[in-house]
C-alpha cells in the first residue's frame, strides 16, 4: 500500500511542531509507583485530585498516572474523564511540571467528565502550584 499523497513530504520538515504523543511524559503503570505518590502531596480541586512526589533519585523526566475508580461511573464515563485528564497533562505538565517528579491524576465523579475544559487547565495550574508550595 501507498500512503495517501496527503501524508507524503510532511515527515521530518524543520519547523513543525511535534505530534501529541511525543511530550516527554512517561506514564506510571505499576502500583508501587502509585502508593508512593499517594503518600506524597495532594490538592483535591473540583474536577479531579492531584497528588504529587518528588521522586529525589536522579532522573529528569516527569512521570505521571492516570486512576478513575467505578465511583466515576460506567466504563464510557471513566474512560471520558481519563481522556480528559491525559489532555490537561499534557498541555500543563510540560510546562509547569517539575523533573524529577510523579503525578497521579485522580477523576472526581460526574465532575471530571463534564467540567468546561479551560476551567479544568486553570484547576490543574492552580493545583500545581500549590503541590510545588
Amino acid at each position: 500500500m501507498k500512503p495517501s499523497e496527503a501524508t507524503q513530504g510532511t515527515q521530518g520538515k524543520a519547523g513543525e511542531t511535534p505530534p501529541a504523543v511525543s511530550v516527554c511524559l512517561v506514564v506510571i503503570k505499576n502500583r508501587s509507583d502509585f502508593l508512593a505518590c499517594n503518600k506524597g502531596r495532594y490538592r483535591g480541586v473540583k474536577g479531579f485530585v492531584l497528588q504529587g512526589r518528588d521522586r529525589q533519585d536522579g532522573t529528569d523526566d516527569i512521570r505521571i498516572g492516570y486512576t478513575c475508580s467505578k465511583k466515576v461511573g460506567n466504563a464510557v464515563a471513566r474512560n471520558r474523564a481519563k481522556r480528559r485528564l491525559r489532555e490537561v497533562a499534557r498541555l500543563s505538565l510540560p510546562t509547569m511540571g517539575r523533573a524529577g517528579w510523579d503525578y497521579v491524576l485522580i477523576g472526581k465523579r460526574e465532575v471530571t467528565a463534564t467540567r468546561d475544559f479551560q476551567v479544568m487547565l486553570a484547576d490543574m495550574r492552580y493545583a500545581l502550584k500549590k503541590v510545588h508550595e
